[in-house]
C-alpha cells in the first residue's frame, strides 16, 4: 500500500513545486510589468458595464469609473429593467461628473445569459468614434489608471485583448469571504506573461473594436452564458494574444457567507464544465489527488509504522512548505499592483496563508456537482447550460422560458 501512495504523493509534490515555481514567475512579472510607464495608445474608448440590482459599494464602484486618468471615454450602463435600482445609482453618480454616460435597458434573455445579453445591447450604443470596447463588471473597483494601462497594449495588432482579473476583498472579513478569496487567488495566479495560457476575465476586459467586429464576437456571443470564455475561445481561433496586464487587476469589496461562498464558485465550475471541459477534468483530478494524498498522509502519522509515520510528514512538510510560499508570493504580487488596499491585504495575508489547504476540498465538491447538473442561479435567474453555444433560462416553476 505505500508504494501506491508513493505512486499517488510524488506527483503531488511535484505539481506543488511547480506551483512554487510559478508564484516566484508571477511575482517578477508583476515588478516587471508595474514598473513600465504606460504607452500613448489612449484611442476613445467605450465602457460598457452590464448591472442588475445593487451590488455592495456599487456607487464608489462607479465612482471609479466616472474619475478614470483618460483622454476621452464613455460608460453605457446597461441593466434589463428600467425599474432597476441600479439605475438611480448610475444616475445619482452621473450627475456629479462631466463623463458622457449612457443608461441602456436590453432585452429580457430568453436564450442566453443576461449579461451576455446586456453586453450584446450595449455595444449596440457605442459612440460611432470608438476605437475600443472595454467591459467591466459593476462589482469591480479600477484604479484611477485601470482603463489607460488596459488600453495600451492594444497598440500591437497582434494582442486581440487584454484582461485584468478581481481580487475579492472584505469590509468585514470572514470565513466564507475569505475561503471565496482563496479559491479565486489560485485563478488570479494562473495568469502572467505566458501568452499561450492567458485567458480573459470579463469583468475587465479591452478589445479594439475592429478585432471585435473582425472576429463577430456580438454574434459569437449569441446564445451563451459565459462572455469571458467566448471571448479566449475566439482570441485562440483566430491566433490573437491574450496580455494580462498586472495594473487591470480590480478589487472586488464585500462579504459573503459559506453558503454565498459555495453557490459561487460551483456555479463557476458548472460553466468551466461546459465551456472547458478539459480544465473541469485538470480541476476534478488534481483536487481529488490533493485530498486522497493529504488525508492519507495524515493517516500514515497516527496510524503507520516508523517508516510511514515520516512518510507521511515529509509529504505534508513538502505540500505545505510550497503551498504556502506560493500563497505569500501570489499576496506580495497583489500587494504590488493594489497598494491602495495594503490595509486590507496585510489583515488577509493569514487567511491566504492557511486557506489553500481547504480550497482543493472545496473545487473537488464544486467539479462533481458541475459534474452531475448543469442547473444555476445567477442574479435572480435560473439557468440550464445545454452546450457552449445553447442555454435554457428557467422560469419559476422549472419550465424553459421560450
Amino acid at each position: 500500500m505505500l508504494i501506491l501512495f508513493y505512486v499517488l504523493a510524488i506527483p503531488l509534490i511535484l505539481l506543488s513545486y511547480r506551483s512554487y515555481r510559478g508564484g516566484i514567475a508571477y511575482l517578477k512579472f508583476f515588478g516587471e510589468e508595474l514598473a513600465k510607464p504606460p504607452g500613448d495608445y489612449a484611442p476613445y474608448a467605450t465602457v460598457i458595464a452590464p448591472c442588475k440590482g445593487v451590488d455592495e459599494g456599487m456607487a464608489e464602484n462607479f465612482a471609479a469609473l466616472l474619475a478614470q486618468d483618460y483622454p476621452e471615454y464613455e460608460i453605457v450602463f446597461v441593466v434589463d429593467d428600467p425599474q432597476d435600482p441600479a439605475g438611480r445609482v448610475i444616475e445619482e453618480e452621473w450627475e456629479q461628473s462631466d463623463k458622457h454616460v449612457k443608461l441602456v435597458v436590453a432585452p429580457k434573455a430568453v436564450d442566453a445569459g443576461q449579461k451576455v445579453e446586456n453586453l450584446r445591447e450595449g455595444v449596440l450604443h457605442a459612440s460611432p468614434q470608438a476605437k475600443v470596447f472595454v467591459f467591466v463588471d459593476s462589482d469591480a473597483r479600477p484604479a484611477r489608471d485601470w482603463l489607460r494601462r488596459l488600453v495600451s497594449p492594444l497598440a500591437d495588432p497582434g494582442t486581440g485583448a487584454t484582461t485584468g482579473y478581481r481580487w475579492f476583498l472584505a469590509e468585514n472579513p470572514g470565513f466564507g469571504s475569505e475561503l471565496r478569496s482563496a479559491w479565486n487567488a489560485s485563478i488570479a495566479s494562473a495568469l502572467g506573461p505566458n501568452l499561450n495560457s492567458n485567458f480573459c476575465w470579463g469583468g475587465s476586459t479591452a478589445i479594439r473594436r475592429d478585432t471585435f467586429e473582425k472576429t463577430r464576437l456580438r454574434e459569437r456571443w449569441a446564445g451563451t452564458l459565459s462572455d469571458d470564455f467566448v471571448v479566449t475561445r475566439t482570441m485562440e481561433s483566430e491566433g490573437l494574444e491574450i496580455r494580462f496586464v498586472p495594473q487591470a487587476l480590480v478589487a472586488s469589496i464585500h462579504n459573503c457567507s459559506f453558503g454565498e461562498m459555495l453557490e459561487f464558485t460551483t456555479r463557476q465550475m458548472k460553466i468551466t464544465r461546459v465551456y472547458a471541459p478539459e480544465l473541469w477534468k485538470v480541476s476534478l483530478f488534481g483536487s481529488g489527488l490533493f485530498c486522497v494524498v493529504i488525508l492519507w498522509s495524515v493517516l500514515l502519522v497516527f496510524f503507520g509504522d516508523r517508516l510511514s509515520f515520516w512518510t507521511g510528514i515529509v509529504t505534508l512538510f513538502l505540500v505545505t512548505a510550497f503551498s504556502s510560499g506560493k500563497a505569500y508570493l501570489r499576496m506580495s504580487a497583489v500587494e504590488l499592483a493594489l497598494p491602495r488596499y495594503m490595509k486590507r491585504l496585510e489583515k488577509q495575508r493569514i487567511w491566504q496563508y492557511t486557506l489553500w489547504l481547504l480550497t482543493p476540498p472545496i473545487f473537488l465538491y464544486n467539479s462533481v456537482a458541475a459534474g452531475l447538473s448543469r442547473r444555476m442561479e445567477w442574479r435572480g435567474r435560473t439557468y440550464e447550460l445545454v452546450s457552449a453555444t445553447e442555454t435554457r433560462v428557467i422560469d419559476p416553476i422549472g419550465n424553459p422560458i421560450d
